[in-house]
């Protein structure tokens, strides 16, 4: 709806819009003998600034010839005229100040946002010893500036959205020119246009309407706290996004191969990288795969089994009432409750009620007979090695309890095939033009410079072909 020229209307116009709300300001004044009102934010806009560098400046001035002129004496970067009431509003919700005058048609919106926002420090998720001790933050403007600061290239574009119909939270795509696949940033661009919901308070949301397999299991969106590894993959072809009020960045496409890489590996010895990533990946495979092959060897393939540890199991489970898989099951059922009891919890008490569960609870459990000993070792190996790859956590604990259910059914050849059914979907799967299980189905050998294993960096001389980037050369050898 377009403004009016009479002031009183506009006010009772904005004053309808935005409804009863104590903490926004209608303050009057008036300019060169008229009326005026500005109209702001009381916890979000910059009231000592709108009172001298704005006020001071317009209420100096003895004629009005049109808002543009007025807008003129204003010095600060962001000044504009604007002639619609929602646009206006949305302005002012913004942590604008909005300006109008008795007799002109239109207004004056002036940039004065002021947020409190948390200082940048070191995230809290991927660590590295070694390494920029930044972190993005929940305020978009400071990550954007992270980005900026580190990457000055003129081909770095900056797309701003706006998603949410009540919230209209800003989201950021960026990308490299030239490097990023421009069929990718159209895609993630049209599906960022076709996002409709009431309000997108965390990167998380948006992340599911990205997600080309609606109720895949598997993670299909990379995240991200550290500006580096953001940078990093923006500079491999990928495509990064940001959401105001969410330190997680969000990168596409995304292959499974990231979550065993390390922000830190690219800071210390390709040896010691190789061993860290090793270790993760058969860490990950003890924490999904043990728990069922233990019950599966106890119910099926007790032949399996050494002798020795035959008779260690053979005396730890006399007098157990419960099954191998049901005792398997009450095990995982008390880990869990024990790790969302210490994730809800205050951070102190949530770290007492993990000790304090761990060693008493485990404890009398053990000592009452309803659980063997090997079975809590096995269980507690497990639920360490899981959160060697955090960031898949979500999915795998899902496998761990999907492959323990057919251990306990048909034994091991339950677990081969659960797992080749997962493998072979895992191998169909396409994130955005990219295989999920790349670079190693299909096997790309150029991509294997940095998998599982790495080369140093003055040897990865191309970048990953399973993104697809159209410039291929990273960097040339000096040689």
């Amino acid at each position: 709806m377009e403004l009016f020229s009479e002031l009183n209307l506009n006010r009772d116009l904005i004053e309808t819009k935005i409804g009863e709300s104590d903490d926004v300001v209608f303050f009057s004044f008036s300019v060169a003998g008229k009326d005026a009102v500005a109209i702001y934010v009381d916890s979000i806009t910059d009231k000592e600034l709108l009172g001298l560098e704005v006020l001071a400046r317009i209420e100096r001035e003895k004629e009005i010839s049109d808002l543009k002129k007025l807008s003129e004496i204003i010095t600060l970067a962001s000044v504009k005229i604007i002639t619609s009431s929602t646009e206006c509003v949305k302005e002012i919700l913004n942590g604008n100040a909005v300006i109008f005058i008795d007799g002109q048609t239109g207004a004056i919106s002036v940039d004065l946002k002021k947020y409190e926002t948390r200082s940048i420090s070191e995230p809290p998720t991927g660590f590295a010893i070694k390494g920029p001790r930044n972190g993005f933050t929940e305020t978009i403007k400071t990550n954007l500036s992270l980005i900026r600061r580190y990457l000055k290239s003129e081909k770095l574009r900056i797309e701003n959205f706006e998603i949410g119909t009540i919230t209209s939270s800003s989201v950021s795509l960026l990308y490299i020119d030239g490097i990023a696949k421009k069929q990718v940033t159209d895609k993630i661009r049209r599906k960022l246009n076709e996002i409709v919901i009431d309000g997108v308070p965390d990167s998380s949301y948006v992340a599911k309407f990205l997600n080309e397999r609606k109720n895949s299991l598997f993670k299909q969106v990379g995240t991200t706290e550290r500006p580096d590894v953001f940078i990093e993959r923006l500079l491999e072809g990928r495509v990064g996004i940001l959401v105001d009020g969410s330190p997680f960045a969000l990168t596409l496409p995304y292959m499974l191969i990231e979550d065993f890489q390390s922000a830190e590996d690219y800071y210390i010895s390709s040896f010691r990288a190789n061993l860290a990533r090793g270790i993760r990946v058969v860490s990950l495979a003890i924490a999904i795969f043990l728990p069922a092959f233990f019950v599966s060897a106890q119910l099926f393939h007790i032949q399996l089994l050494p002798l020795n540890f035959l008779l260690t199991i053979v005396n730890g489970i006399r007098g157990i009432p419960l099954s191998p898989s049901l005792e398997m099951f009450f095990i995982l059922l008390i880990f869990e409750i024990l790790n969302e009891t210490s994730v809800r919890m205050p951070k102190y008490v949530g770290m007492a009620i993990g000790v304090v569960g761990a060693l008493v609870l485990g404890e009398t459990v053990v000592h009452a007979g309803i659980v063997s000993t090997p079975a809590v070792l096995i269980m507690a190996l497990s639920g360490i090695c899981i959160y060697t790859v955090p960031d898949i956590v979500e999915s795998t604990s899902v496998l761990r309890l999907l492959f323990l259910m057919f251990a306990g059914s048909i034994g091991v050849y339950g677990i081969i095939v659960c797992f080749g059914i997962i493998l072979i979907y895992l191998s169909t799967i396409e994130n955005y033009g990219s295989p999920y299980l790349a670079p190693y189905s299909p096997l790309i050998s150029n991509d294997l410079q940095d998998g599982i294993t790495m080369k140093r960096i003055d040897e990865m001389l191309r970048r990953p072909e399973s993104i697809g980037s159209p410039n291929k050369i990273r960097s040339k050898t000096n040689e």
